[in-house]
C-alpha cells in the first residue's frame, strides 16, 4: 500500500477576500482583526505540518495590544521567534482530519508615521556604517523570490538619475510600479517569481512589492518585505485591502525601516498593521504547510478589519 500523496497548502494576498480603509486623524489608531482560514478537504488527511504568521511582535510605530490563535482540530502549538525575528507558531497534527481551521485575532496601538528630516534627506553615504551594512545586509541579496536581473537594474538606474536621497528613490520606485503596473487578482500565483510579473506587468500586492524591492536592491537600498492588513473604513479608498496585504519597507537612516505601499502609492502610515517581515512573501506567509492526502482542498478566509476604542 502507498503513501498518500504529499500536498502543499498556503496562503496567499491573492486568496482573500475582506476589508478596506481610511485616514484617521487622531493621535494614534487602536485595530483589532479577526482571520479565520478554513481548509476542507475531500477525504481525510494526515500528517499536516504548519508554520503560521499571523501574531505581530511590536514594532517602531506600532504596539500589540493582544494576539490570540486557536487550531482546530485542536493540537499543541509552539510559539517561537524565526530568523527575521518574527513571532511564528508551528503546529501539527498527525492523525486523519477531513478540515482544518486556524483562527487568529489580534489588537494593535498605531501612532502616525513620523519620518524625521534628517531621514527624508539621507543619502547612499548615510549607509555605510558598518552596523547599518551588517543589519542590511540580507536585503541587499538575492532571495527565493526576488532576483537580480539586468532589465530591471536598467531601469532602477533610469528612474534614480539625479535622485540622491534614498526617501527620493523609493518614492521613485513606488509611483513607477502604481502607474505601470496593473492590479490583476489572478494574474499571478502565490509562487510566481518576479520576472514573470515584470514580463505581464501586472499582478496582485505580492507583485508590486517583490517589484519594489528588485529595483531598491538593484541600485544598494536595502529593502525588506512586509505582510499584514489594512483599515479601510468604509470608504473603501485603497486597493488589495483584503485578509493580507503587503508593501515594501526601506531602510532609512537615523529611524529606520519604513514602509512604501506601491499598489496605493503612499506610505504605510497608522492604517496599516504589521504583522511579519523577511527577504520576499515566502519568508512570511500567513499560513504555510503540507499534508498527505487528497489533492482536492477548498481554501475559505474570513477577515474582519476594524478601528476600536
Amino acid at each position: 500500500m502507498s503513501l498518500p500523496e504529499e500536498m502543499s497548502q498556503q496562503e496567499s494576498c491573492q486568496s482573500y477576500q475582506g476589508a478596506s480603509c481610511t485616514r484617521s486623524s487622531m493621535m494614534g489608531t487602536k485595530l483589532q482583526v479577526t482571520h479565520v482560514t478554513t481548509f476542507e478537504y475531500a477525504s481525510p488527511v494526515i500528517d499536516s505540518v504548519n508554520t503560521l504568521h499571523l501574531e505581530p511582535r511590536t514594532f517602531p510605530f506600532q504596539r500589540t495590544i493582544s494576539s490570540t490563535i486557536r487550531i482546530l482540530p485542536t493540537t499543541r502549538v509552539r510559539r517561537f521567534s524565526d530568523l527575521f525575528q518574527n513571532i511564528t507558531h508551528h503546529f501539527e497534527i498527525p492523525k486523519p482530519h477531513q478540515k482544518l481551521e486556524v483562527h487568529s485575532r489580534l489588537r494593535v496601538h498605531n501612532l502616525p508615521l513620523v519620518v524625521p528630516d534628517r531621514s527624508m534627506n539621507a543619502t547612499k553615504d548615510d549607509l555605510a556604517d558598518p552596523s547599518t551594512r551588517e543589519r542590511t545586509w540580507s536585503y541587499l541579496q538575492d532571495s527565493l523570490l526576488v532576483t537580480h536581473h539586468a532589465e530591471i537594474w536598467r531601469l532602477a538606474i533610469d528612474l534614480t538619475d539625479g535622485i540622491q536621497t534614498l526617501h527620493g528613490r523609493a518614492m521613485a520606485f513606488m509611483s513607477w510600479i502604481h502607474r505601470h503596473f496593473r492590479y490583476q487578482p489572478g494574474a499571478t500565483m502565490v509562487n510566481t517569481r518576479l520576472e514573470q510579473a515584470f514580463a505581464i506587468r501586472a499582478g496582485v500586492c505580492q507583485d508590486f512589492t517583490h517589484m519594489m524591492i528588485a529595483l531598491c536592491r538593484a541600485v544598494a537600498l536595502p529593502a525588506r518585505y512586509a505582510s499584514g492588513y489594512i483599515y479601510n473604513g468604509p470608504t473603501d479608498l485603497l486597493v488589495g485591502a483584503q485578509a493580507s496585504h503587503a508593501w515594501c519597507e526601506v531602510y532609512l537612516p537615523f529611524v529606520g525601516w519604513i514602509g512604501y505601499d506601491p499598489t496605493n502609492d503612499n506610505l504605510a502610515d497608522e492604517r496599516y498593521v504589521k504583522v511579519a517581515v523577511g527577504r520576499d512573501y515566502d519568508d512570511v506567509a500567513p499560513v504555510k504547510g503540507a499534508y498527505r492526502g487528497t489533492s482536492h482542498c477548498v481554501m475559505t478566509v474570513r477577515v474582519a478589519v476594524e478601528k476600536i476604542d
